[in-house]
């Protein structure tokens, strides 16, 4: 999955954007009070996507 579409279904689902680290950004569920990495790959593997759904407690894509 490209992530600029899993960005995306992130900010659909309210998770803001915490800080950039220099290879990943950190992402925060203002809702669940949940944070979780977002590497900085231009292709993101499905099941990391959804390890990091998972830990954001919103659904997976």
């Amino acid at each position: 999955m490209k992530r600029a579409e899993f960005l995306r279904h992130l900010a659909s689902h309210k998770c803001i954007l915490v800080r950039e680290g220099a290879n990943h950004s950190i992402f925060h569920n203002p809702v669940s009070r949940k944070k979780a990495t977002v590497g900085r790959h231009q292709e993101l593997s499905n099941l990391l996507c959804k390890k990091i759904c998972k830990q954001l407690d919103i659904p997976s894509i």
